[in-house]
């Protein structure tokens, strides 16, 4: 099976899933435990926290281990409830544990603006600025889009912000390992990565608070993360994420080359066999490896299940939607109708694909179009 859908979750490296196994047999202390099986296990989630930290380029002391971006994400959010200034200032393509998350805290009384963006998907720094009132406490917008793969301005709209007191977060879940990701050149006060994005466990994922920011927790208990994530730590999936952390760093400039590379065959295939069909987003400056496509006639969940068939996977948009297939709200903003919204399938690469298996991808892909006319 080839697996084209990175963008949804990756493989665990096998030095990761090593690092687990072996935490998982050995390290079963408590990290909140004085006692030297404690401390053991707390030695491994600070390693961790130092590794994720490098990642990003910010303090030790700047990370909170979480499940994951959404969880990460809803901490942010749900502090707009009850705010001194609880506006919220958003854009109309953030993925849903952004979007969804400001919709409920809509119907609770905090308010929203969305702010639209440009046909590529990109959101204008301007259009954000302008949308700022006297009420206005937080600004989000998503670093890379994880259905077409744009990439924000987020720097740009940092230094708009910067004489405020508006605080300015980011999901950048999509990036590590992909391209460089440093907080202190963004700009921004909150950012938020999932470790299953970057060749780590699932269900963990960090939250970075710029420092002397004060939150209030979701989850309360033992005060556990600095008094904003209470329970007993995952310590094994947490030093996994460290280790793929520190992998993906070590890594970045070969994988964001062999990414682009294998972005541009496929691309370079499509466009020779099916001239019809055409690219969401800005390829050539978006996130490495993704490409959105519209295909000529045939729906995406007929191209899905026929690669599937045929021993590929890939996807027909974000795969955090409970496995719906629905139009996308993203490639409705970006214009696209309801037809050709369903006919857009996401290729997301790795780094352990080839040329010759995405070369095999396009192949069968532009079969599947041909057959279905």
């Amino acid at each position: 099976m080839l697996y084209f859908d990175h963008s949804a979750t990756t493989p665990l490296h096998p030095q990761v899933a090593e690092l687990i196994h072996d935490i998982n047999t050995s390290y079963f202390g408590n990290p909140s435990s004085i006692h030297r099986y404690g401390q053991k296990s707390r030695a491994l989630i600070e390693k961790a926290r130092r590794q994720v930290a490098n990642l990003i380029g910010c303090r030790a002391g700047e990370i909170i281990f979480t499940s994951g971006g959404t969880e990460a994400n809803n901490l942010i959010l749900w502090n707009q409830l009850g705010a001194d200034r609880p506006h919220v200032i958003t854009t109309a393509i953030e993925h849903p544990a952004v979007s969804a998350t400001l919709a409920r805290l809509h119907k609770s009384g905090v308010p929203i603006t969305t702010v639209k963006v440009d046909k590529q998907g990109i959101v204008d720094a301007d259009a954000v600025i302008s949308a700022i009132r006297p009420d206005t406490g937080l600004v989000t917008v998503i670093l890379a889009s994880n259905e077409i793969g744009t990439i924000q301005p987020l720097a740009e709209i940092a230094t708009r912000l910067r004489n405020t007191n508006i605080r300015l977060h980011c999901d950048a879940v999509q990036v590590p390992g992909k391209i460089p990701l440093d907080v202190g050149q963004l700009g921004v006060d909150f950012l938020t990565i999932s470790g299953h994005k970057f060749y780590g466990p699932k269900g963990v994922g960090a939250l970075y608070r710029k420092q002397g920011i004060f939150l209030h927790p979701l989850i309360y208990g033992g005060g556990q993360e600095q008094q904003l994530r209470s329970g007993t730590e995952n310590v094994s999936g947490i030093a996994g994420m460290g280790l793929a952390a520190e992998l993906a760093r070590r890594q970045l400039p070969e994988t964001t080359r062999h990414l682009r590379e294998l972005a541009d065959v496929f691309c370079q295939a499509i466009c020779e066999h099916l001239p019809d069909a055409r690219v969401n987003g800005d390829p050539a400056s978006g996130l490495p490896g993704l490409v959105s496509l519209v295909l000529p006639q045939v729906t995406s969940d007929i191209a899905v299940v026929s690669l599937d068939l045929a021993g590929m996977a890939i996807s027909n948009g974000s795969a955090c939607s409970s496995g719906t297939v629905e139009p996308s709200p993203v490639l409705r903003e970006i214009g696209l109708s309801e037809a050709e919204n369903r006919r857009t399938i996401r290729a997301s690469f790795g780094v352990d694909n080839t040329a010759e298996e995405v070369e095999q991808l396009a192949t069968k892909l532009v079969d599947v179009v041909n057959h279905s006319k």
